[in-house]
């Protein structure tokens, strides 16, 4: 069973519709039990990074994301909040990567929306991905290019579109959305 964390963050039926297509069985869950048991979780998000993190601080979901073993994705918000810090309302994240996230300068249309592709991409979750192939971004904040940065991006500055550490995963742009390479991108983590 695969485990998609419900934190009151939109996007959450469309990453369900786009498991449904491919096939696998998936549980919307706050539930901690459910999702320390999942063989894989789903943190994805459209939201705001303060009231996001303080429902999953209210309900502990926080020591639980932490805690977990299995493979877990976050896509956009969901990468974003697990960051160390984020500049959206000052929000201190669940601190899985070291990277910061920041708002993009007033030096170009803001939200980055719409089809982007790669300057690089690395590691399993990209296997049979190139960097000339697009994917679907919507964010007016951007991750930091750190250690764990996996995927790089341009737009307006070079930034974070995909992390990893040990079993944790994060997309800012969201597959669900993303046709074929999104789908491909799925499978690839569901593989892990």
């Amino acid at each position: 069973m695969i485990a998609i964390v419900k934190y009151n963050a939109g996007n959450i039926r469309s990453v369900k519709n786009a498991l449904d297509r491919i096939g696998v069985e998936s549980v919307i869950t706050d539930d901690p039990k459910e999702l320390r048991e999942a063989k894989k979780v789903i943190f994805p998000g459209v939201g705001e990074a303060g009231t996001a993190m303080r429902y999953l601080k209210d309900r502990g979901l926080d020591e639980v994301i932490t805690s977990l073993k299995q493979p877990f994705l976050g896509i956009c918000l969901g990468m974003q909040l697990m960051c160390a810090h984020s500049e959206e309302k000052d929000t201190d994240c669940l601190g899985i990567f070291k990277e910061n996230v920041k708002k993009f300068p007033p030096k170009g249309i803001v939200p980055h929306m719409g089809w982007n592709d790669f300057i690089k991409v690395e590691g399993s979750l990209f296997e049979g991905i190139s960097t000339t192939e697009n994917m679907y971004f919507v964010h007016s904040y951007y991750v930091e290019v750190g250690p764990d940065t996996i995927g790089e991006t341009d737009y307006l500055v070079p930034f974070t579109s995909a992390l990893q550490k040990d079993n944790f995963y994060g997309v800012q742009f969201h597959p669900e959305k993303s046709a074929d390479v999104g789908r491909r991108l799925l499978e690839n983590f569901l593989e892990l």
